[in-house]
């Protein structure tokens, strides 16, 4: 599914990627700004202006989504959000929270991106794909450079923010979704499992462990949730 694609098609990679993360990241210090740390918040990082996150993590949101694509044909990369530890161990589920915030924001955008490409359908603006890949999830169902930027443009927000949704979940340190046993610990135990979770052999065999079951765990979740858009329709 991750294809080598064009040049206009890293254009426009870049913009959903760009605001995909900034999303992501910027709803996490939302929420722990809400909850009682306003560390995020002093750094700047409650915005969806991307400058401030690109300021803070330059290399996974300029280099490695570049060198990404020209390598793969499709971007990855990261940023970051920062958080005062002492509040995250006194108030666990707090963290929790703050932790599926960001998520959630990328689940948000696949349903908002589902709802543009059956809205879109609907008034025949986009068509159900002759194949399928990462940056073709519906096609433009007249001939023109607009609609073809609409159609991958929607097609890349969907499947990146699948992506992003589905690896973040994984429960397994440094991802968000390692956070979700801190929703059903005692305090007592969510302290001693935060500290596992901050050890940095852990993360690294955790990342390496997500990674690789990712690879397998996305294709036929990608697959199944755009068999869902098009009733009546089966892609294999």
């Amino acid at each position: 599914m991750f294809e080598n694609i064009s040049l206009f098609d890293g254009a426009v990679w870049y913009v959903v990627f760009l605001f995909s993360v900034t999303l992501h990241e910027a709803s996490h210090a939302f929420v722990s700004w809400k909850l009682g740390d306003d560390t995020a918040h002093r750094g700047g990082q409650v915005t969806l202006d991307p400058i401030p996150h690109v300021k803070r993590e330059p290399f996974g949101m300029v280099l490695v989504p570049f060198l990404s694509y020209a390598l793969g044909g499709w971007m990855i990369g990261w940023a970051s959000a920062p958080y005062d530890p002492r509040w995250a161990l006194r108030f666990p589920k707090k963290a929790a929270w703050m932790a599926m915030a960001g998520p959630a924001s990328n689940l948000l955008l696949v349903v908002i991106a589902a709802i543009l490409i059956r809205v879109g359908m609907f008034l025949g603006y986009f068509d159900a794909p002759a194949s399928l890949t990462f940056s073709q999830v519906t096609a433009a169902a007249t001939q023109g450079s607009v609609p073809q930027m609409l159609a991958t443009l929607i097609s890349i927000m969907f499947s990146l923010n699948l992506l992003l949704f589905l690896f973040n979940l994984l429960p397994f340190p440094p991802l968000d979704g390692s956070n979700i046993p801190l929703f059903f610990l005692s305090n007592e135990n969510a302290e001693k499992y935060s500290d596992l979770l901050r050890n940095p052999a852990f993360a690294i065999i955790g990342f390496v462990i997500a990674w690789r079951l990712f690879a397998v765990v996305y294709p036929p979740v990608h697959l199944f949730a755009i068999n869902l858009l098009y009733p009546g329709l089966h892609y294999s």
